[in-house]
């Protein structure tokens, strides 16, 4: 993802040892965050089946931080739905919708199909290009990804510093399916509606499957395939 050089240099040494300081406490390390990057920090959602804690924690910490939400125009209406209700139940109050350019969509997906015979493409098209021109004003993201998800999140770090610069917060990187259930229904919150028709993990309605018993949470995302993720988190 082509952040802008001066977002990377804007996050200097001292204020990455500042928030790895709160890595054990996701709140105190979201309003740490906020406090010291002040408009040069986004949270980025898919309103998925564990989005809700994270949104959760953002709301407690401040409920004013930017929300970025891929609109790729595949989505189960459940999800959007699911966006709507969520951001009231939290009283988060500035979720942005990021959309795919129009022209783009009518150059290289005129029919809407390019999932089928591309799925790269179609997630270059419809997540990582309208992520990288929206974050641009953003020298950190915050995500909800943990290392229990799948194999390839397994080393994930809370502050993560990726080879390009890019930097992400990862506030739950250290927990559990099982511990994130918990503080969910500690907390009442409303889950996805998706989840328990067998969705542990919730991508665009195409390429999103039910998952088995004792199946990887992600077995369901591009199922058959050797893709596992969309590139938003691995482009750099």
């Amino acid at each position: 993802m082509a952040f802008l050089e001066s977002a990377f240099m804007s996050v200097e040494p001292q204020v990455l040892s500042m928030l790895r300081a709160e890595e054990d406490d996701p709140v105190k390390l979201l309003r740490s965050a906020f406090r010291l990057l002040k408009d040069r920090i986004a949270v980025l959602s898919s309103f998925g089946a564990e989005s809700a804690l994270l949104l959760a924690l953002v709301a407690e910490a401040t409920p004013d931080m930017p929300v970025l939400f891929l609109e790729t125009g595949k989505h189960f209406p459940e999800t959007l739905a699911y966006r709507a209700e969520l951001a009231r139940f939290l009283g988060l109050t500035n979720v942005q919708d990021i959309k795919p350019q129009k022209a783009a969509l009518e150059a290289r997906d005129p029919t809407g199909e390019l999932w089928a015979f591309d799925p790269d493409a179609c997630c270059q098209l419809r997540k990582v290009e309208p992520l990288d021109a929206a974050s641009l004003p953003y020298a950190v993201l915050v995500t909800g990804r943990k290392r229990g998800q799948a194999s390839t999140r397994a080393a994930l770090p809370v502050v993560e510093e990726k080879a390009d610069g890019q930097v992400r917060l990862n506030p739950l990187a250290a927990w559990t399916g099982a511990e994130i259930t918990e503080e969910m229904a500690r907390r009442g919150l409303p889950p996805h509606p998706l989840v328990v028709q067998g969705y542990p993990s919730i991508g665009c309605a195409p390429c999103t499957h039910p998952v088995g018993a004792g199946q990887d949470a992600r077995a369901g995302r591009w199922a058959g395939l050797s893709k596992t993720e969309c590139g938003i988190h691995t482009a750099g």
